[in-house]
């Protein structure tokens, strides 16, 4: 283009300079300087030919322009099918599958004076479809599992899950009960001190899952329910962990099946960063058809947390029938703790305080001096939201039957 441009400058040049010398020649001059009408028909062809293939030249140009951007759409179009087709293909396991998990080391002061790997457990769950997934939790305690070993290997979770509407779920399988505070929830930097809280422990009993199908989901109002089928309590009925919750629990290990055990759960969470819950369970026959003995538990608790303020308490208790339990005082059993906490920011993280107070009894019934009292007192500090260094001083007040166990604890712990 301006190549032609550059051509028709010329002409018109060519022109002018023919019209000023005419105007200052004379008449005669003129005559014989300009060129024959027959010269100037050929300067003009000449010159038609050149702009004619100028146009020929740029036309083929744009053709090609055109061709090309044909040929970039068109290439276009077949990289967006490749990728459709990629998109509608299975996609390998591995890109609906993850995995996570925590872990925790503590050091025990006092009488204990020992350092422990308390437990690493792994998760790995499984997207099958939108409404269709796969929860698993694998722990192994104190380090070393086996023959003479101090530890185990535990599967305490193995459940599918579907979605049955837009808020209600099923789910089958092995899964953790849904009873207390840390029963669901117990990775280390999600609660304050080094040790889970003993009420959970010894009243609940904290970690405590079984095999089953559980119905949950949202009621609305900030409500949601549990309703859970499972395997039961198979507690001894002589000895010294006779009738305690803790040392029945089968975990879906070659579990009889004689009678289940039906738990259900209440949960209010209509307020940013509070938490009511009640729950219950019950069990015709916590011995599996040995003696017939029921069972009742009863569980309720607060979790608050309103801005830097936290406030953790919880109830809960047993009621067993029978003359075998009444007669060794486990007919009641009880506890309660309160858990205030103050969480903050500094430079490297945050630091949350806290204070907890307990009160346990596993042999309440007996009416002597049974009760345990435990106060204390600790740091956390999270130099990231899923890393914590934990530090408290425990002061007992034991029964007179045992001896009492002020001590240090320290503990490091993680979640991913």
């Amino acid at each position: 283009m301006k190549y032609l441009a550059n051509e028709m400058g010329r002409i018109c040049l060519l022109a002018a300079g023919i019209g000023m010398a005419g105007a200052f020649a004379g008449p005669a001059r003129a005559q014989e300087d300009l060129p024959s009408r027959e010269e100037m028909w050929r300067v003009i062809q000449a010159q038609q030919k050149e702009i004619d293939a100028l146009k020929a030249a740029q036309a083929g140009t744009e053709k090609r322009v055109v061709v090309t951007e044909e040929k970039v759409e068109a290439t276009g179009a077949v990289v967006a099918q490749q990728m459709e087709k990629s998109d509608a293909s299975p996609a390998g396991w591995w890109n609906n599958t993850s995995i996570g998990g925590y872990g925790e080391v503590h050091y025990n002061g006092g009488r204990k004076d020992e350092i422990d790997a308390h437990r690493f457990v792994l998760f790995v769950e499984h997207q099958f479809t939108d409404d269709i997934r796969f929860f698993s939790e694998v722990e192994v305690e104190h380090a070393l599992a086996g023959e003479g070993k101090k530890g185990a290997v535990e599967l305490e979770q193995a459940f599918l899950e579907f979605d049955l509407t837009g808020k209600q779920k099923a789910q089958t399988g092995v899964f953790l009960l849904p009873v207390g505070i840390l029963n669901e929830t117990h990775e280390p930097p999600t609660f304050y001190g080094v040790e889970r809280n003993n009420v959970e422990v010894n009243i609940i009993p904290t970690t405590w899952w079984e095999g089953g199908a559980q119905m949950l989901g949202e009621l609305g109002g900030g409500f949601s329910y549990n309703a859970a089928l499972h395997s039961g309590l198979d507690v001894a009925t002589a000895g010294a962990n006779a009738f305690r919750p803790r040392n029945g629990r089968q975990n879906a290990s070659e579990a009889p099946a004689n009678d289940p055990a039906m738990t259900a759960r209440l949960r209010w969470n209509g307020m940013p960063g509070v938490e009511l819950s009640v729950s219950g369970q019950y069990q015709n026959d916590i011995t599996q058809n040995a003696t017939d003995v029921d069972a009742y538990l009863v569980e309720t608790h607060a979790d608050i947390r309103r801005g830097p303020w936290g406030l953790r308490a919880l109830y809960a208790r047993w009621d067993i029938d029978g003359a075998a339990a009444k007669a060794l005082g486990r007919d009641e059993q009880y506890g309660w703790y309160a858990e205030p906490s103050y969480r903050f920011a500094v430079s490297l993280g945050e630091i949350g305080v806290f204070a907890r107070y307990s009160q346990w009894d596993n042999t309440a019934g007996d009416r002597r001096d049974s009760k345990f009292e435990q106060t204390q007192l600790g740091v956390n500090f999270w130099p990231h939201a899923d890393v914590v260094l934990k530090a408290d001083y425990q002061f007992d007040d034991a029964p007179a039957s045992t001896s009492e166990d002020d001590r240090l604890n320290l503990g490091v712990g993680f979640q991913f």
